[in-house]
């Protein structure tokens, strides 16, 4: 039992680190290509009006909520709160069973 249990354990962690690194490959083009579009409206028109915000900002709130996903931080349900739901229900499921036996 043990031996599943830490293959759990690694799955999940590799699951987390490909999660965080999917994250910073967003990061990074996000960056790149905020930066290439700055430039692109910096050429054209010196930034007289700066467009390339636009979509800065909306790519952004993606990211923002990539984020928040990637790092456990979800202001509203609190730290591995999904995870402790699942086990309080594995667990009044259980003492389901043992009353019907």
């Amino acid at each position: 039992m043990e031996t599943s249990e830490n293959e759990n354990k690694y799955f999940r962690a590799k699951d987390k680190v490909e999660a965080i690194k999917k994250f910073y490959t967003s990061l990074m083009s996000y960056i790149f290509f905020v930066g290439f579009l700055a430039a692109i409206n910096y050429w054209t028109d010196e930034w007289s009006y700066p467009w390339f915000l636009w979509a800065a900002f909306g790519w952004g709130i993606g990211l923002v909520f990539h984020a928040f996903k990637v790092f456990d931080l979800n202001p509203l349900f609190g730290r591995n709160w999904e995870e402790r739901k699942i086990k309080e229900y594995m667990q009044e499921d259980e003492k389901q069973q043992k009353r019907w036996k």
